[in-house]
């Protein structure tokens, strides 16, 4: 069956847009990457969205339209899509929409509680183009006791396990993120965040040099990395934290960043690229050193993400691992920037299953739970009297 996943990290960059071809579940699943696009962000949205990070003028008002406005943008991806194959939303079987993280606080903090709040109506989606949509993810593993992120791993262990081979999936979109696949049956997946992914990078160049983000990793290649910024961004409290473990903008956006930016505005613009590009790989080396390498050596390491298209990130991450392979998702035949799309294809397609989406060992929930939030194609047909089930049963 045909479906659509729809993934919009935090670089604000644009909607990663996944058309699959998925059937089966479990680790029976069979997906095919049938077409990818990253549908662009209007800048005065993406600006609006910033705005709300910063706290700027912070209202409800402006949060209820933001859902809305991010619905409809996440609709036009859609559209998008469908319109390029010929197809209309009766031929896909689901739409799975991550949404844009708004806030991520996934430990109390204080009076406040843990939490997590991603935006983009899906009920838009759904109307527009008379499809089921399945949105909002995160929210019930935090229910049951868990972080809510990352979420990826299952669909990694469907698409990547190997008996015998331990591998290491580090994906670096604005955060960087890893999963390990043991390749001994008795030993259970774990993943966690391991710190910045592509977000300091990006944030420094947009203020350093007006663009969005460092094309090939070539600003930093030509920088020399600055010891002494390098040691102070490696006292960030995070790297300090035991699993499990996520993060967000909250810890390295671009409050942060700036601070950073700030205090070394002494430094040539390329060096102040190189340690931030160097501490992104520094942040996966160290979680490794502290967290893997413990309990199991890795055979390979596949960068996927973004991140996967920075020589200066891959270059970093080789001389730092010497004794590990480290290969991207492209060596393998997969596609670096549609692999988060296509992840919520599967999650999308678990819950269709009435199957639960978390790894326990990647968020930390008390038990498996099924993720995500069913909107009903909206348009009634005389056959559908009965109870509705996004599996149909």
């Amino acid at each position: 069956m045909l479906a659509i996943g729809l993934m919009s990290g935090t670089s604000l960059d644009g909607v990663d847009t996944a058309l699959c071809d998925i059937t089966g579940y479990g680790l029976d699943t069979k997906v095919r990457l049938v077409d990818f696009f990253t549908h662009p962000f209007p800048e005065s949205l993406r600006e609006e969205v910033f705005a709300l990070l910063r706290e700027e003028g912070l209202t409800l008002q402006r949060i209820s339209s933001l859902n809305f406005s991010l619905g409809r943008l996440f609709s036009e991806a859609v559209g998008q899509m469908l319109r390029k194959h010929h197809f209309s939303g009766k031929d896909l079987a689901f739409v799975a929409s991550h949404g844009q993280t708004l806030y991520h606080q996934p430990k109390d903090l204080g009076p406040y509680g843990r939490s997590t709040l991603q935006l983009g109506e899906p009920s838009i989606m759904a109307y527009d183009h008379q499809v089921d949509v399945v949105a909002n993810f995160r929210v019930m593993d935090v229910a049951a006791g868990g972080e809510g992120a990352p979420l990826v791993p299952l669909s990694e262990r469907i698409l990547y396990g190997q008996q015998g081979k331990t591998i290491a999936l580090q994906n670096l979109g604005g955060i960087g993120n890893v999963t390990v696949l043991p390749g001994a049956k008795d030993e259970a997946l774990f993943a966690f965040d391991t710190g910045p992914g592509n977000m300091v990078m990006d944030e420094a160049m947009k203020r350093l040099y007006g663009r969005p983000y460092d094309e090939g990793g070539q600003v930093a290649l030509h920088g020399h990395v600055d010891e002494q910024m390098l040691k102070v961004l490696l006292q960030h409290p995070y790297l300090q934290e035991d699993l499990p473990k996520s993060t967000g903008r909250e810890a390295f956006g671009e409050n942060y960043t700036k601070e950073m930016l700030e205090t070394f505005s002494h430094l040539k613009k390329e060096d102040l690229m190189a340690t931030f590009t160097h501490f992104t790989a520094k942040t996966i080396a160290l979680s490794y050193e502290q967290f893997i390498f413990p309990k199991m050596s890795v055979d390979e390491v596949i960068v996927g993400g973004g991140g996967a298209h920075n020589e200066a990130v891959l270059q970093a991450l080789r001389t730092l691992l010497p004794k590990t392979l480290v290969k991207t998702q492209e060596d393998l035949g997969f596609s670096s920037d549609a692999k988060e799309a296509i992840a919520f294809v599967i999650l999308g397609n678990e819950s269709f299953y009435g199957r639960p989406g978390n790894e326990l060992g990647a968020t930390g929930a008390k038990e498996p739970v099924i993720l995500g939030q069913w909107v009903r194609n909206p348009v009634p047909t005389k056959k559908e009297e009965t109870l509705w089930l996004p599996n149909g049963q």
